[in-house]
């Protein structure tokens, strides 16, 4: 059985992604403070294809991520009685971020030997990501679930 899915509110959470990205590594807001953790160099010269790729791989993944959260939402809205769709959103993001992606951040950057500090602000990135893509999901569920 496949979950509803809206796949307007997944691609609308997608794109929120790389705005949520855009302002938070900013150099105004945390981009200098990681780019000095991550030890990237800013001022390096790209060409439009080094920066072509990792905006396409993250666009794929972050639809990958959006519809795997729109359907385990709605999985788990039905599964606890279909409450309020935005909370089982919330709720199931925060889940999904603590158990996957900051359980999986914490132990790679361990065993990498990446400050504390730069795994704490790449967690802290995707559960304000997470929280964003679940509000969208969360407030345009799909069709004839709520």
């Amino acid at each position: 059985m496949v979950p509803e899915i809206n796949y307007w509110a997944v691609i609308v959470a997608m794109l929120s992604t790389m705005v949520v990205g855009s302002i938070w590594y900013t150099p105004k807001v945390f981009g200098t403070r990681w780019a000095k953790l991550a030890k990237v160099d800013m001022n390096a010269d790209k060409t439009a294809l080094q920066a072509f790729m990792p905006i396409i791989v993250t666009v794929i993944v972050s639809f990958i991520t959006a519809w795997v959260l729109a359907g385990a939402t709605t999985i788990a809205w039905g599964f606890y009685g279909e409450g309020s769709y935005l909370v089982s959103a919330l709720l199931t993001g925060i889940a999904l971020w603590a158990g996957f992606t900051a359980a999986r951040f914490i132990t790679h950057d361990a065993f990498e030997g990446r400050p504390t500090s730069l795994t704490t602000l790449n967690i802290a990135h995707e559960l304000v990501t997470v929280i964003v893509m679940s509000l969208i999901i969360g407030v345009w569920p799909p069709a004839g679930t709520v």
